[in-house]
């Protein structure tokens, strides 16, 4: 059986176009979480889906950022709903851990995406020890160059 998962990030979000293509997918039952986050740890609608499914059962989502944002937390949900003898399906990425391609195309994704977010880490890294050899502070991530002028202040503002 195909089980749907749906996630919205707010309640206003209907997730109509999830629950039509999840629909086309062949999903006999869906299950829908509204107004998660998908950095939220608590998914109260995932955990029933998965209660739900069988052994042999699919989960299907119609994005991989439907289950969750951070490569992280993907990973650690999909190998916790395989460890569970459920299959995962992302209809937008074309990933089926139904077949070994699938598996071996989810997991080769994932570390590219492990070491896209690697590599942008160690350069916001050297970019911040490169300014602060230069004499520039650390102010997360807001152009340290950038002043904001006095109000009425003209010459600042370039007038």
């Amino acid at each position: 059986m195909k089980i749907g998962y749906i996630r919205t990030s707010t309640d206003d979000q209907s997730g109509a176009g999830q629950r039509d293509a999840l629909r086309a997918a062949g999903c006999e039952r869906i299950f829908h979480d509204k107004g998660v986050s998908g950095g939220a740890v608590s998914k109260p609608q995932l955990e029933h889906a998965l209660q739900a499914a069988s052994e042999g059962d699919a989960l299907v989502v119609t994005r991989l950022d439907r289950l969750a944002r951070s490569m992280k937390f993907l990973i650690e949900d999909v190998e916790r709903i395989g460890g569970l003898g459920i299959d995962f399906v992302s209809l937008h990425e074309a990933i089926d851990t139904t077949t070994p391609g699938g598996r071996l195309f989810f997991h080769i994704s994932a570390a590219f995406a492990e070491f896209k977010r690697d590599v942008i880490r160690q350069r916001m890294k050297e970019g911040r020890a490169a300014a602060k050899r230069a004499g520039r502070h650390d102010d997360h991530g807001r152009c340290a160059d950038r002043r904001r002028p006095a109000p009425g202040d003209l010459s600042a503002a370039g007038g």
